[in-house]
């Protein structure tokens, strides 16, 4: 369990050393009184830490996991409500829906538990015969064919299904229902938060899925329950559009003096709409809206169960670690993933195309910093490829087939659309950089996109960028307090280069300590040219091990220890800590650019090799045993100056 404690600057007699007693100043002979420089009435400040207030901590967590309060959980099995969930974060043992014993290999620092708005709590209702329910007809029909049994469960859970395509919300004269189930939710993360130990955050996820197609958000509180209790989650049922959420999120700051933020996630299951180049409603992108999606959305869920979003081969050809636990055939409607759409589905092609925006609009609606998380939907918040309990209930722990061969996405799609169980990833994590393990104090740096994600690592990544770091600052006894001071960290921004300077980077990395070596760190740089077009490279800054680039500038490949028969593997290869200095060679001070660092380990098992051991059943062919696990930091953007 990590332990963090607040840090008070305080002034107190004991934090100088002032010798004013002595009446006479010490001879040379006089061993009573040593000759130190506060003899002399000086003030000697011994602790260089009081006045230190940038981020010291990394803390790791997850920003979106359901309980048996998101519908689609707990009308399939999953029994665990909030409070399960929070003690299976901070470590406990829990025995999951499907009666298995759970615990992680080491807590998580926080947990935003983000059920969906829609129809919150109605399983937890049915289950205790709630009766605000029963008044309702539909909540009575819902009720009575759960309790008749398995098929009975299953036909609720169609209709729920339908009512939820349709955007009609069969409650919709229930609002006590739903303000009944918010408050159960608040109540569970405010018995759990421990400010400095373990951060219970209130949130929940806005589901908007137009024609089935993906612009889901988890809305994240900074507060507590006497501001968060003021209102009821806004949902899809009220709108599908995000400048709508957009706007309830200004209410409520407005109304209770709060904070909100937003993070969208699986922009490669919206079929090109989650970076759009207009609106939700058909309008051209404005500096306005920019500007409040900026605001709003200042990070983006980067990597978790249903695909990684970082790049795609197709948008990135030259990146041979673009194809890692890809998503790319459908989304949750009928309609056929086409190849126009990918731009407008991940990450990288997002940065850049932000670029091009931000020369247009004055303002880069596309500036996010990126972190993981899992959306699990079992309560367990499982990231560990050796202790994966799926993606729902239905997934967990077993030897039956239905857990590699269920057809998770693109049901309704073409055959041929569909993706299976077995290609979901055990992903990911949130890694955060701030002072405290506090809900404001993890918020704050949300919201200035200080954060990393990992894929379900516990490595650690550092990143500061400047212009005047060199080689030698990487060796640093105080790397960080020197980072802060001469530049900016992961999330920021450098503006306006001086003639002849260039943008520098200072890179750490270490691995997880109960984890796998390090291949390599990696710069990726985008950039926008004179012309108005957008480029990529990705440069190899630090690797493991005496390889050499090729004559096609590709480093070899670091080898791989994975016995796939014993789903293990060995440190025999790669590097506990990797660190690089780097300055961009090839900068243009007039082009707009952003950077950011993937940190790769060594291949591992991957979460079905493990499972394939333990239950003796056949490894899937159509998915690697061995995956390179990963981390993405927030990009550092450098602006040109405005001419």
């Amino acid at each position: 369990m990590s332990h963090r404690f607040r840090v008070e600057t305080v002034s107190l007699a004991v934090a100088t050393i002032s010798i004013l007693a002595i009446s006479e100043p010490a001879t040379a002979g006089d061993t009573s009184a040593p000759n130190y420089p506060a003899a002399a009435g000086k003030k000697i400040e011994y602790s260089p830490y009081p006045e230190q207030n940038y981020p010291n901590s990394v803390f790791f967590g997850d920003t979106h996991l359901h309980t048996s309060y998101s519908t689609d959980a707990g009308m399939v099995g999953c029994t665990l409500g909030p409070e399960d969930a929070y003690r299976f974060a901070m470590g406990e043992t829990v025995v999951s829906s499907t009666g298995v014993p759970a615990r992680l290999h080491r807590p998580l620092d926080f947990l935003v538990v983000s059920d969906h708005a829609e129809n919150l709590g109605l399983a937890p209702a049915i289950a205790e015969s709630n009766p605000r329910l029963l008044e309702n007809e539909w909540g009575k029909k819902e009720h009575d064919l759960v309790k008749s049994g398995t098929e009975g469960a299953l036909e609720a859970y169609e209709n729920w299904m339908h009512q939820n395509a349709i955007r009609e919300d069969p409650l919709a004269d229930m609002p006590e229902l739903s303000a009944d189930m918010w408050k159960k939710v608040i109540d569970a993360a405010e018995k759990y938060n421990s400010p400095g130990r373990f951060t219970a955050f209130i949130g929940y996820e806005w589901t908007s899925m137009p024609d089935g197609n993906n612009l889901h958000r988890n809305v994240i509180f900074r507060d507590g329950g006497d501001k968060a209790s003021q209102v009821v989650p806004f949902s899809q049922y009220d709108s599908f559009d995000p400048e709508d959420l957009w706007k309830w999120m200004a209410s409520y700051e407005e109304k209770t003096g709060g904070r909100l933020l937003a993070i969208p996630h699986n922009g490669n299951l919206s079929n090109g709409l989650m970076f759009d180049d207009v609106t939700y409603t058909g309008k051209p992108l404005s500096e306005d809206y920019a500007k409040r999606r900026q605001k709003w959305e200042p990070v983006y869920e980067v990597t978790q169960m249903k695909g990684d979003g970082e790049s795609h081969p197709a948008l990135s050809p030259t990146d041979e670690f673009a194809d890692y636990e890809v998503w790319d055939r459908a989304s949750f409607g009928p309609e056929p993933k086409t190849p126009d759409m990918l731009p407008r589905e991940y990450a990288r092609e997002a940065f850049k195309r932000g670029l091009a925006y931000e020369e247009k609009l004055g303002v880069n609606p596309f500036k996010f910093g990126m972190l993981g998380s899992t959306d699990s939907h079992t309560a367990l918040s499982t990231a560990e490829e050796d202790n994966y309990f799926g993606k729902v209930t239905l997934l967990e722990p077993s030897a039956d087939p239905v857990r590699f061969d269920e057809v998770i996405a693109g049901r309704p799609a073409p055959k041929g659309h569909q993706i299976y169980a077995r290609q979901i990833g055990a992903a990911g994590l949130a890694a955060v950089w701030a002072r405290e393990n506090t809900r404001e104090a993890l918020w704050d740096a949300m919201a200035r996109k200080e954060v990393f994600a990992t894929t379900g690592t516990r490595m650690r990544v550092r990143v500061f960028g400047g212009f005047d770091y060199t080689a030698d600052d990487l060796v640093r006894s105080d790397f960080a307090k020197y980072g802060y001071d001469h530049g900016v960290p992961m999330g920021g921004d450098l503006e306006n280069a001086a003639e002849g300077r260039a943008p520098t980077f200072l890179i750490r990395a270490l691995r997880d300590p109960d984890g796998a070596n390090l291949d390599r760190i990696q710069m990726i740089k985008g950039w926008l040219d004179a012309d108005g077009k957008t480029h990529e490279q990705v440069y190899d800054l630090a690797w493991s091990g005496d390889r050499k680039p090729g004559a096609d500038g590709k480093l070899p490949p670091v080898g791989n220890t994975v016995n796939v028969e014993e789903a293990s593997y060995t440190n025999a290869i790669g590097a506990p800590f990797l660190s690089a200095y780097w300055k961009d060679p090839e900068f243009d001070p007039k082009q707009r650019a952003f950077y950011y660092v993937r940190a790769l380990e060594i291949p591992t098992p991957r979460w079905t090799t493990y499972d394939a051991k333990i239950f003796g059943v056949k490894l899937p062919d159509d998915v690697p045993a061995a995956i390179q696990e990963r981390a993405y930091t927030s990009p550092i953007w450098y602006t040109p100056k405005r001419s």
